[in-house]
């Protein structure tokens, strides 16, 4: 890890967690353009992938910042999830059944932020090993 990163600290206007002012400015253009890709409608298997592409970018960021302990990372990549699913989940809901997902989202959003926590760590995995190798 390099310590001689300065990073700014932001918070997440959605979440109120702090990222670090560059993670947090990829992040947002990575959520302004899926915003964009998205406009027309969008499937759960997109979305899964914009999610996994995301937490790629911002675990291969966070891994050079050193001032920021492992919970405090996981917490920014998390924050930048749910960002992304509030901006874009909504497009992968047909008409026809939004009422009722208005009732599930909240606890859609929980399981989709479960599960990127467990996607994160194999992330992780995966870039230690790349930067080892």
């Amino acid at each position: 890890m390099n310590d001689d990163v300065s990073i700014t600290i932001v918070t997440v206007p959605e979440t109120g967690f702090f990222v670090p002012g560059d993670v947090y400015d990829k992040g947002s253009s990575f959520i302004i353009s899926a915003r964009l890709a998205a406009a027309g409608g969008l499937s759960w298997s997109e979305f899964a992938e914009l999610s996994a592409s995301l937490m790629r970018l911002s675990v291969v960021f966070l891994e050079r910042v050193g001032r920021m302990t492992g919970a405090e990372k996981k917490a920014a990549v998390l924050s930048l999830v749910g960002a992304l699913f509030d901006a874009i989940a909504d497009r992968c809901i047909p008409l026809v059944v939004y009422p009722f997902w208005l009732l599930a989202r909240p606890a859609v959003r929980s399981l989709v932020l479960a599960s990127a926590a467990g996607t994160m760590e194999q992330i992780l995995v995966l870039v230690r090993r790349k930067a080892a190798a």
